[in-house]
């Protein structure tokens, strides 16, 4: 059975280790920068309203890309499919690492990824903060969604999920 903590500065690597059981999708955020595009991997993101059609992802004040992100005005989330993986490791380690990939820009010059499973294009909404990250939401302004298999993220790892198996 596991034995309660009280979340303290002392623990936080114990209280990580706890948040990382929720298994959760993974995005890359992209925005528009004055260097150029920019992309950050996340995690955090949320659907939050169907009306006004909003959403919410959380970004880190210690993160090196902070103030582009909650700076824009226009972002969009990429929900990743299962076969993204190595899309998701460049983006966490570089945000710059989009340059090197064929993507479109919409009327906003926000880049779109190609072969992603949704994408949300967003106009900034609302920025709140909370603790050691922002919460940012932005307003559905188009959106798309393709078919296949999520890529997931849980307890520090990547995975998919299970295939279906084909009634006969």
């Amino acid at each position: 059975m596991a034995k309660p903590f009280t979340p303290t500065s002392e623990n936080t690597r114990e209280l990580r280790d706890a948040f990382g059981t929720f298994a959760t999708g993974v995005t890359i955020v992209t925005a528009p920068s004055a260097d150029g595009p920019i992309a950050i991997a996340v995690n955090s993101f949320s659907s939050l309203s169907l009306d006004p059609p909003l959403i919410m992802w959380a970004i880190e004040h210690a993160s090196n890309r902070f103030d582009v992100f909650t700076d824009a005005e226009h972002f969009a989330v990429h929900v990743l499919a299962q076969e993204q993986k190595e899309l998701a490791l460049a983006c966490a380690r570089d945000g710059r690492e989009i340059r090197k990939l064929n993507c479109a820009l919409n009327d906003h010059n926000v880049p779109i990824l190609p072969d992603c499973l949704s994408v949300f294009e967003c106009a900034a909404y609302e920025n709140i903060t909370g603790g050691d990250h922002n919460i940012l939401i932005g307003r559905v302004i188009s959106a798309q969604q393709n078919t296949g298999q999520p890529l997931v993220f849980c307890r520090g790892e990547f995975s998919g999920l299970p295939q279906k198996a084909e009634s006969k």
